[in-house]
């Protein structure tokens, strides 16, 4: 068996969907930060990624996440999220992951009925509050990075469709908030290609014709996914499909986007603080989201956002690249 790279990695799914823990083999990336690890990454190590999420050692919806050394001194791991569509500055279904992995595994000290960990992301610093017991991690909730609403009733021309109108909102990520009546296609399994189809339509769109920037950290500059909201959804319980860059659904119920989809219906006076919200996933899974408090972001109205939900180990691996191996950074179709 030849190799010139192993890495190691715990593999688990929340709510459905997978992350990929690497636990071994990186080694320290570069930066004095988590943001400046990530920028660096991407621009030096993207192979790693795709290697790891796309095929043939993942599939067009991998997910994962990079265990590091914290770079700051309230936090516990440092942790780089990754996947088919890329890098991203936090990931909330891939922290509730990594916060399983780290208690399951033995690599933080587990203490019941509650483990915190003290998570390094390139968003923020967000912790994760593991309900133990018996040894085993029952549930995590997060206490992501500031949440907030970037615009509200907005308008882009979408090829197919015509105007349509959306909400801007930023939880970790930035998502676009559109009603599927908006598009004329029924929520239903059925039909999730078109539904797919139509998301990636308003993101092109979005990125075109109404780019995005954060107003503290300008690298995070891009919209790579879309909540097609559910008829029938409201402030106590959305439904959703989530679109996401190049072209998959999120299975779960997505952190980062509960956390925006929250702060989008707060700014329009639907959910209050401390109220209790449920999201579900186009395969019917549920994180249940709160807003602890208020806060801002560049001057902007924020709220801090926690989200719960659930996370189960699926395996070990040691991966391996053969030096004859025509795939060294895997492949897409």
């Amino acid at each position: 068996m030849r190799s010139v790279a192993v890495y190691h990695a715990v593999d688990s799914h929340t709510e459905g969907m997978p992350t990929r823990v690497v636990t071994g083999g990186v080694g320290v990336l570069p930066g004095a930060t988590m943001a400046e690890r990530r920028q660096r990454f991407v621009r030096e190590r993207d192979r790693l990624r795709t290697l790891l999420m796309c095929e043939p050692r993942g599939h067009a919806s991998m997910s994962g996440a990079i265990l590091q050394p914290p770079t700051r001194p309230d936090a516990d791991v440092g942790v780089l999220f990754i996947e088919v569509s890329g890098c991203l500055p936090m990931c909330g279904h891939g922290a509730i992951g990594v916060a399983t992995v780290l208690v399951e595994t033995g690599m933080v000290e587990a203490a019941e009925p509650e483990t915190v960990v003290r998570l390094d992301t390139p968003a923020g610093l967000v912790t994760a509050r593991v309900a133990v017991r018996e040894g085993r991690a029952e549930s995590v909730t997060l206490e992501n990075v500031a949440s907030y609403s970037h615009a509200l009733d907005q308008v882009v021309d979408v090829e197919g469709f015509g105007p349509v109108r959306y909400d801007m909102a930023y939880g970790g990520n930035f998502y676009a908030v559109v009603r599927t009546e908006e598009l004329g296609i029924p929520f239903e399994r059925a039909e999730k290609q078109r539904l797919l189809a139509a998301g990636l339509a308003v993101m092109e769109a979005v990125n075109t014709q109404n780019p995005v920037a954060h107003p503290e950290d300008p690298a995070i500059d891009v919209c790579h996914h879309v909540y097609l909201e559910a008829p029938g959804s409201g402030a106590r319980h959305s439904r959703h499909a989530m679109a996401i860059h190049p072209g998959w659904f999120d299975r779960s119920p997505c952190g980062t986007g509960t956390s925006a989809r929250m702060a989008q219906l707060y700014a329009r006076g639907l959910l209050g603080q401390g109220q209790e919200f449920v999201n579900e996933s186009f395969i019917g899974s549920r994180f249940t989201g709160r807003i602890l408090a208020e806060a801002t972001v560049g001057g902007r109205p924020a709220v801090l956002p926690s989200v719960t939900g659930r996370a189960w180990i699926t395996g070990t691996a040691q991966y391996l690249l053969d030096p004859a191996d025509p795939y060294p950074a895997g492949f897409t179709l």
